[in-house]
């Protein structure tokens, strides 16, 4: 009756998954390729933090001194053979019917925002509707609980800057009439 042989990381009788898929001897002589594989796989342990540096270093000077596929097997038993996949939270469990709905954008603050973009181009013509537009969906968005704050703030600001340029103007041309006669 012979002794049982204690279980090496290469043999895959006992159900036991084989660690590196070297060679399927362990006896075979290793090839230069063996080695470098096997240094990979030291140095993504090394590089993951599963090895502490005077072992990585001690475990990839053994690789290149291995002679067999069974040595690099066993320096390369204990860590995973490729990336290990990372634990992601689940997706959240309520349904998007039950979230909270998101209020729809006032169509009035849009339009004040446009019409005082407009001014720039229309030489300030649209001024007085970004105004008029800006100040109703602001108190249609108080009563309402609707978007579009920052859209109606710059209509009432563009346009009240036309206004006062249109006025500017207009007093402008009344002084010079009036001076000249």
């Amino acid at each position: 009756m012979s002794n049982p042989t204690p279980w090496q990381p290469w043999q895959t009788g006992q159900g036991v998954p084989q660690p590196w898929q070297g060679h399927s001897a362990p006896s075979m002589l290793a090839s230069h390729a063996d080695r470098e594989r096997a240094v990979d796989v030291l140095r993504a342990g090394y590089g993951e933090g599963r090895l502490e540096h005077a072992e990585f270093e001690k475990r990839v000077a053994r690789a290149y001194g291995a002679r067999t596929v069974g040595e690099l097997a066993l320096l390369v038993a204990d860590l995973p053979q490729g990336p290990v996949p990372v634990n992601q939270p689940p997706p959240p469990a309520v349904p998007a019917t039950f979230l909270p709905a998101v209020p729809p954008t006032n169509g009035k603050a849009v339009g004040a925002m446009v019409c005082g973009l407009l001014t720039l181009v229309t030489a300030g013509l649209t001024g007085l509707p970004a105004v008029i537009l800006g100040h109703s969906a602001r108190s249609e968005m108080q009563r309402t609980g609707e978007r579009g704050e920052g859209l109606a703030m710059t209509g009432l600001v563009l346009g009240w800057l036309s206004v006062a340029g249109w006025a500017l103007i207009i007093t402008v041309l009344i002084a010079a009439g009036l001076a000249s006669s």
